[in-house]
């Protein structure tokens, strides 16, 4: 009988296990660590999103650009005017237009409709690009135009 005391003794002197203090405090301090972390987290993911917005916004402004200054070379009369035009999964995109005679800016505003009225707000403007495209002096298709022919056009030769 000696012995058993023993050993409930050494058994209740050498308790293994976890205070409700402890793991209290353990909780807490794991808390105060992973808040922040978390936080950052949900900061870097939304700063994410927006980028992806930007990027491909700029790169729909870009692409909607080149085809209107491609489409001037030889359509230099037609308004380019558009708005809230859907060009891609839910980018829009307004283009205005000054139509000068001579020099015309033209302008691209792309943006992801976020509230989904297809209507491109100010709010939701991601990126705006400007150009100015000018009247080609020389129409191919017209033969002889500025005093020059069609081959020898651009080159800066005077009609003989």
């Amino acid at each position: 009988m000696a012995s058993t005391q023993r050993v409930r003794r050494s058994r209740r002197g050498h308790r293994r296990g976890v205070t409700l203090t402890e793991a209290v405090v353990a909780s807490a301090v794991l808390l105060i660590g992973i808040v922040p972390l978390l936080k950052a987290l949900a900061i870097t993911h939304v700063m994410d999103r927006a980028i992806e917005r930007k990027s491909w916004s700029l790169m729909l402004a870009q692409r909607e650009l080149e085809r209107i200054r491609a489409h001037c070379l030889y359509h230099y009369d037609e308004s380019y005017r558009a708005s809230s035009q859907v060009i891609r999964d839910g980018y829009l995109c307004t283009v205005t237009d000054d139509r000068d005679p001579a020099l015309r800016t033209v302008t691209v505003s792309v943006g992801l409709d976020r509230n989904t009225d297809s209507v491109l707000s100010e709010e939701e403007v991601e990126v705006c690009l400007s150009t100015r495209v000018a009247r080609r002096s020389c129409d191919w298709r017209d033969g002889i135009h500025d005093g020059f022919r069609p081959r020898e056009c651009g080159v800066g030769d005077r009609q003989l």
